[in-house]
This record gives C-alpha cells, structure tokens and sequence, in this order.
C-alpha cells in the first residue's frame, strides 16, 4: 500500500492497484483490513517502525548524543533514498489520508522533538528556547516532505551535515554546529 501511495498519490491509489503489487487476493485484504484507509494507516504504523528500526540498530553504538543523532538521521535518509514512494506515503500523501493519518505523523515528529530536547539534558552551557526540539524536527520534516513531495528523492542522505548543523545550533552552538556541516565532531 506505501509503495502505490507515494507512486500514484493517496487519492489516486486504489485497493486493486495493491493488490496487484502485494499479488494478493481481494478476500485476503478483506479479511485483514476494512478498507483503503484502514490499509494505509496499518502499513503506515508498519513503515514507522521499519523506519524506527533501522535507527535504532545504526545507533547502537553511538557515543554521545550527537553521533547518535548522525547515525540515526543517516539511517532515516538512507531508508528514504532506498524507498522514495514509501517516503512519499509516510510524509507527503499523509494530509490526503486524513485526520487519523496526521495525527499519526504528528506523534512521530513529537517523538523526534522529544528526542532533540534530550540534548538540553547534557548541561552543555547552551540555553536553547524551549521551542527549539519542536522547530527543528518540523524543519527537517518541512524539508523532507518538500523534496519527496517534488521527486527530488535519491540523495537525501546528502542533506545529513546541513540537518545536524541546524540540530546541533541550538544545542551546542555555531563552532560545533559548523563542525557538523563540515563532515562530524
């Protein structure tokens, strides 16, 4: 269902064009969903969590919250170059499936806002605004629905150094945010 979604757009996708992809039956999808919606917002959860997923596993063995944050967005932009159409589904044709769709994708840029403001935690001298965690994540997912929605897929992971400056501005400050944009620590 995220690939037909982010291919022909939430309101284009049909449950016939799925199943198709999927080589499934239609009582099969009947007997697991009660329809397109439902669909979607299964294989949304499911594609949050293979997104969460594969964070969680390139971050291990991060020292320090600051390589932690670089592996898990290089993660998260090398999932989305792999799986443009299923980035499109999760982050652009989300405001076409509706409320619950959105309300979903709220909770997870709240999740990222809530990891951000982990870095308020480390006592680094920096008195970021309070808004900071939740400006940054709506930035960066501000950015990534723009080029999704747009194809300008592919190299996202490319985006990581300009992503971690503006991550790590507030936090740590200028010297340590251009240390980011420069290629690390």
């Amino acid at each position: 269902m995220l690939s037909v979604v982010g291919a022909e757009g939430y309101a284009d996708a049909s449950v016939q064009d799925a199943l198709e992809r999927a080589d499934a039956y239609r009582q099969a999808f009947y007997d697991n969903f009660t329809g397109k919606l439902d669909c979607y917002l299964q294989a949304y959860d499911a594609g949050v969590e293979e997104i969460e997923a594969s964070i969680l596993a390139a971050t291990r063995d991060s020292v320090g919250w600051r390589d932690e944050l670089r592996a898990g967005l290089g993660a998260a932009l090398a999932h989305l170059d792999a799986e443009p159409d299923v980035g499109r589904a999760l982050i652009v044709e989300v405001h076409a499936a509706g409320r619950e769709a959105t309300r979903r994708r709220d909770a997870v840029v709240q999740r990222f806002g809530a990891y951000l403001r982990q870095a308020t935690l480390g006592g680094n001298g920096n008195a970021a605004p309070t808004i900071a965690p939740e400006a940054v994540a709506a930035g960066i997912h501000s950015v990534l629905h723009s080029r999704l929605a747009n194809r300008e897929d592919g190299n996202l992971h490319e985006l990581l150094p300009e992503f971690m400056y503006i991550a790590v501005l507030p936090y740590h400050g200028v010297d340590a945010a251009r240390a980011e944009l420069e290629g690390g620590p």
